[in-house]
């Protein structure tokens, strides 16, 4: 049986264009199981160790110092003009890829894996037999939004909002190939979702917290960055009325600190973990959840009704600005720059529920419902346009709605 073959390109900077990449190729098996093979490449670590090394210095910022990103930023921004119409770097390891696995549609969830990328494929494979498409997760346009995300020549432009999408044509997408949708989220974000009466047991049962206490979800992105033992005092002075929620991520030295913090506050409600594969159900659970404006993050967490705050200690990363700039826009979120705003603001919402609520109808406003399959079908639709013939999908179905 003839396959329709799908290149993903990312880069592990920071966990969202992972967690995209991951989340497509398994919505691809969800509904077409193996007439779609998807082939995900690390394509900048793989391909050069110049960029490898770039890769890791982006992370070490984001752990370490996100205010350095701005000098970084800058010098990523070269890359529009040196690959404006091939690869450059890592060009022989891209192409031995596009030799050896002919796919029919090359689709790009980082910003510096489009340009140039998508005209040497068409080059190598002939423009009848590929098409190229690229997702953005950006909120917003602006400084941060990198000119890397846009190729004119892409075949179809997803963006996360209608702001975002305004920013990519005014930046030489054409209109017509762009599409707007919202989420790229793994299947069982959609299928395991908590009821109200379900949430209150979840939280007991599962993660061993009082059914009914205001939770607060201190989160992070895989690499762990993170201010948890700064943030929970603030939390621990109302142990009676608040609990919380958090996760390390991969910082394993974080994780280790914090089990040994729970065991010298056993009056305190909390739930720790490292790497969470549940964080759809966390969510769920939480009341409100402090992470830094990573995209994939703050898209589930609006998803998922949980509203947010802000934690930019140390400054915001050009990216992270967009995404914080949307939500504060609307009045949709908190920000806190130290330990002591924090504390104010928990301290402010315990005295006047007025406040929390307001923000969170602000945040609930700014959601949408969509069909997640809408997505995956044009992007395989696009690919069968390459391959000359089509396959079949399976029904599914989503919790709160018919077959889809």
């Amino acid at each position: 049986m003839p396959q329709i073959r799908i290149l993903v390109l990312t880069s592990s900077t920071g966990g969202g264009h992972d967690s995209r990449a991951q989340a497509f190729a398994e919505w691809c098996f969800q509904l077409y199981r193996h007439d779609v093979d998807v082939r995900i490449e690390q394509m900048l670590e793989d391909s050069s160790r110049l960029y490898r090394g770039g890769v890791g210095f982006y992370n070490w910022i984001q752990r370490r110092s996100p205010g350095l990103h701005k000098g970084f930023y800058a010098v990523v921004e070269g890359l529009s003009f040196l690959n404006r119409r091939t690869v450059t770097l890592g060009r022989g390891y891209y192409e031995r890829v596009l030799r050896e696995y002919r796919p029919h549609l090359v689709f790009s969830v980082h910003d510096c894996l489009n340009r140039g990328y998508f005209q040497l494929a068409r080059r190598l494979l002939g423009p009848q037999n590929v098409r190229c498409a690229t997702y953005c997760g950006e909120f917003s346009g602006g400084w941060g939004y990198s000119r890397n995300w846009i190729e004119p020549s892409v075949d179809l432009y997803f963006s996360r909002t209608p702001t975002a999408s305004d920013f990519a044509v005014k930046l030489g997408l054409p209109r017509d190939r762009a599409r707007i949708r919202g989420f790229l989220m793994q299947p069982r974000a959609y299928l395991e979702i908590l009821s109200p009466a379900r949430r209150r047991l979840y939280r007991e049962q599962n993660l061993g917290l009082k059914p009914d206490r205001f939770t607060v979800f201190l989160a992070t992105g895989m690499n762990g960055a993170n201010n948890h033992l700064d943030l929970l005092p603030a939390l621990v002075e109302h142990a009676d009325r608040i609990q919380a929620i958090i996760v390390c991520g991969r910082n394993l030295s974080a994780y280790s600190e914090l089990i040994h913090w729970r065991t010298q506050h056993p009056d305190f409600s909390c739930f720790i973990d490292s790497c969470s594969d549940v964080v759809h159900l966390l969510m769920q659970a939480s009341d409100a959840i402090v992470t830094r404006g990573g995209t994939t993050t703050c898209a589930k967490a609006l998803h998922f009704r949980c509203p947010i705050i802000f934690n930019t200690f140390g400054g915001v990363m050009p990216q992270e600005r967009l995404t914080v700039k949307f939500f504060k826009n609307c009045d949709a979120a908190e920000l806190v720059q130290n330990a002591a705003q924090f504390r104010s603001l928990i301290e402010s919402w315990l005295a006047n529920g007025g406040s929390y609520e307001r923000l969170r109808q602000n945040f609930l406003r700014l959601r949408y419902e969509e069909d997640p399959t809408t997505l995956i079908d044009e992007l395989v639709g696009l690919a069968q346009d390459a391959a000359g013939f089509k396959v079949s999908r399976l029904p599914l179905t989503l919790p709160n709605g018919g077959d889809r």
